[in-house]
């Protein structure tokens, strides 16, 4: 069930792999703390974004927020792909006991602008329970300050058997 009316186009090498998204994550990744997420080639900025050894991933800005990106490392740790991962609201990564104390943290990133430190349990699409450490979440913020809805940056996670 796709929540949102517009289709996300897969990243691929015919579409820059979404380089303009791409470039809006790393930007305001940039502006929130001051750290580079990947240095390449503004042209290659989309597809080394997609096959980075961490895990980003983003959603959108509607009032139960929906996936619109996810990097080939974040895919692989869901457990599912692009069209699948883009078609469900980002709530739905945490379990249901946990939605309160996300849903507090989600506010808390929307009034700061950009949390670091975050460590919590998701879930993947297949079911499988995985432990995130020291995530930084974030507004996605254009040039002008246009709000984009949120992002996350994370390269330590343990599944959890």
């Amino acid at each position: 069930m796709n929540l949102q009316s517009d289709i996300r186009p897969v990243p691929t090498r015919e579409n820059g792999y979404l380089n303009g998204h791409a470039q809006l994550l790393v930007d305001s990744f940039r502006r929130w703390t001051g750290r580079t997420l990947i240095d390449c080639a503004p042209a290659e900025l989309g597809r080394e974004l997609f096959y980075a050894p961490f895990v980003i991933a983003s959603h959108d800005t509607q009032s139960a927020p929906v996936f619109n990106y996810a990097n080939l490392a974040a895919l692989q740790l869901w457990e599912t792909n692009w069209e699948m991962f883009t078609s469900k609201r980002s709530s739905d990564s945490a379990e249901a006991d946990a939605q309160v104390e996300r849903e507090q943290f989600m506010a808390r990133v929307a009034a700061q602008g950009c949390v670091s430190g975050y460590s919590g349990v998701r879930i993947s699409m297949q079911g499988r329970r995985f432990r995130i450490d020291n995530a930084t979440v974030w507004n996605v913020l254009d040039a002008a300050g246009g709000y984009h809805g949120q992002a996350v940056w994370f390269d330590a996670w343990q599944y959890i058997e």
